[in-house]
């Protein structure tokens, strides 16, 4: 059965989430804030105090994860903090999937965070598919619009597994 780590289990990701489980996937959401935990699990979700700042605590998530869903493109915060997400925390993540089942990873490229930021991250997604042939997608969909949105988050999903 496949299984998807939501980095970013937020009121979108939990959205995502739903749509995983009707199609019968497992599904892990991360959250910075233990109080968050009770409404990712009242969605039928795994839930998992992660902080992509600190990629170690998002790495011990992906043991059995077929598809990482990275959905900080309106993460908030210190903005050198918030760039770090989408530069230096990011890449790290991609160079340590390489040795791990993970099969596909998404990245959401657009959102309140600085286009220079989400461009960049989408930038090292697409150069990390190619030089690992990890199967990537950087999606530009709109998060104001959640069903569009939700839908093309699922199909890349459907698309990096073979399922779609």
């Amino acid at each position: 059965m496949a299984r998807a780590l939501i980095v970013g289990c937020g009121c979108r990701g939990r959205e995502l989430a739903t749509a995983l489980l009707e199609r019968g996937w497992q599904v892990r959401g991360t959250t910075r804030e233990a109080q968050n935990v009770a409404a990712i699990e009242a969605a039928g979700i795994e839930a998992a105090v992660a902080d992509p700042d600190r990629v170690g605590t998002i790495l011990d998530q992906i043991a059995d994860v077929t598809v990482v869903y990275w959905l900080l493109g309106s993460a908030e915060g210190d903005p050198a903090a918030v760039a770090a997400l989408h530069g230096p925390r990011l890449e790290r993540v991609l160079e340590e999937i390489v040795d791990t089942p993970v099969r596909g990873f998404v990245y959401e490229a657009r959102g309140t965070v600085a286009d220079e930021c989400l461009q960049g991250g989408a930038t090292l997604v697409r150069d990390a598919g190619a030089r690992w042939r990890i199967p990537v997608a950087a999606t530009e969909a709109d998060p104001g619009d959640v069903p569009d949105w939700r839908a093309r988050m699922l199909a890349c999903a459907l698309e990096l597994t073979g399922a779609g």
